[in-house]
């Protein structure tokens, strides 16, 4: 069965992609070397709370983060670390 969305659902699907969009850009705004992963899951989760969201990952199967890097070669799940230090030249997914 497909269940088609309405007015009202799209709206809120719409806004819940405009903030992680949000997320997203001010994370990017703060990515630079000496920045942990960590510094850069705080940024995302505060910005969520302050609009009114709340990270899907966090506490997901004990999951601590609000959100999932991959520093370089890493795998895509990285876990948010305080040891996690970004350096020029690395790639954040």
């Amino acid at each position: 069965m497909i269940h088609l969305k309405n007015k009202e659902e799209i709206g809120k699907m719409r806004s819940a992609a405009q903030l992680v969009v949000e997320v997203l850009n001010k994370m990017k705004e703060n990515v630079q070397p000496g920045v942990t992963t960590w510094d850069l899951d705080l940024m995302a989760e505060e910005h969520a709370l302050k609009n009114g969201a709340k990270p899907a990952f966090k506490g997901y199967s004990d999951y601590p983060g609000s959100v999932c890097f991959a520093v370089n070669n890493e795998v895509v799940h990285g876990i948010p670390s305080k040891k996690k230090v970004l350096k020029e030249g690395d790639i954040v997914g």
